[in-house]
């Protein structure tokens, strides 16, 4: 797991934080009619110019959960959001 510092600012925070709660985010709204239950950090994939912090997502609708897979893709210099890939999976 990368626990490596977050811009000044974050207080310190690991850098998949702001990610984290980027995934939370953008997750509602792909499910809006749900509940995000819980969420893990899975990792980081560095390439040469971006960046994916990948994350698994638990969203319940009414009485069903799925798991939810999350990679978001960001410029590595420049931390621009570049794609979010959703890929449901079992919980």
């Amino acid at each position: 797991m990368n626990t490596s510092a977050a811009p000044s600012g974050d207080k310190g925070l690991p850098s998949y934080v702001k990610w984290g709660q980027i995934a939370v985010t953008k997750t509602k709204e792909k499910y809006p009619n749900s509940e995000i239950v819980d969420y893990k950090h899975i990792g980081k994939e560095e390439k040469k110019n971006t960046s994916t912090e990948k994350f698994k997502l638990i969203v319940k609708e009414k009485d069903k959960e799925v798991g939810v897979m999350v990679n978001l893709t960001f410029d590595t210099r420049t931390e621009r959001l570049l794609n979010i890939d959703w890929k449901e999976a079992n919980p």
